[in-house]
């Protein structure tokens, strides 16, 4: 707690200083352009792997970056989608997972789960991605196992999301877009998921006055096909 509390009395004597008229602004309201949808694992920093400042993004986070199906439960992380859409008007969804992601851990390990009967029950929300690698990737195991159901679950959330009555509405008039991203905690690298190839791609600064509709917004991103 010591750190917690030094690194605050840094904040309002170093950083908030600095960035005084950034929040004077931010106090009377916010405009933020994504919705960024992750884990909550420490280790995944939003504002930190895209360069944001504050009010850039809506932040949701959860064990596993799980979005339910409209319907499925009525919670806060419905509602954060629903605000996002409908009272903030996010021109971009981010659902991020990440490496070595432990809600994916116990969906290949549920034995671990043991005596947790609300992270079984929430994790059930990933059950389509753990079908699909159980009947599709065999061959794979450990590490290359678990990276599977990372991406697969990625697939899965962006397609609950889909359900969500403000998003289908927003996306068939062409008001927001979708992007799934895994996170590679050891290397800072993202891949994205590219439904055009069936594939998660590495994304990769781009040159300036390029496009950079790939990237959610996000800083000078674009897609570019992860090499084997």
């Amino acid at each position: 707690m010591k750190r917690i509390l030094e690194g605050f009395a840094k904040f309002q004597t170093e950083i908030f200083p600095e960035e005084q008229q950034l929040f004077q602004r931010l106090a009377a309201g916010q405009n933020p352009e994504a919705l960024f949808l992750t884990c909550s694992d420490s280790r995944v920093v939003p504002s930190l792997i895209t360069h944001t400042k504050p009010g850039d993004l809506f932040v949701c986070r959860n064990a596993g970056n799980i979005a339910p199906a409209y319907g499925e439960v009525i919670g806060g992380v419905s509602a954060t989608i629903e605000y996002a859409v409908l009272a903030l008007n996010v021109q971009h969804i981010i659902i991020c997972g990440h490496s070595d992601c432990g809600a994916m851990k116990a969906l290949l390990e549920p034995q671990k789960l043991e005596g947790m009967p609300s992270v079984i029950a929430w994790l059930r929300h990933a059950e389509r991605a753990r079908f699909v690698v159980r009947e599709n990737y065999t061959h794979l195991q450990g590490a290359a196992l678990l990276e599977a159901l990372i991406e697969q679950n990625v697939i899965a959330q962006v397609e609950n999301i889909k359900t969500h009555p403000a998003v289908a509405a927003r996306l068939m008039k062409g008001a927001l877009e979708l992007h799934g991203w895994v996170y590679d905690i050891e290397t800072g690298s993202v891949r994205a998921w590219d439904q055009r190839s069936g594939s998660f791609v590495a994304l990769h600064a781009e040159s300036p006055g390029e496009s950079q509709a790939a990237a959610a917004g996000q800083g000078d991103l674009q897609h570019e096909r992860r090499s084997a």
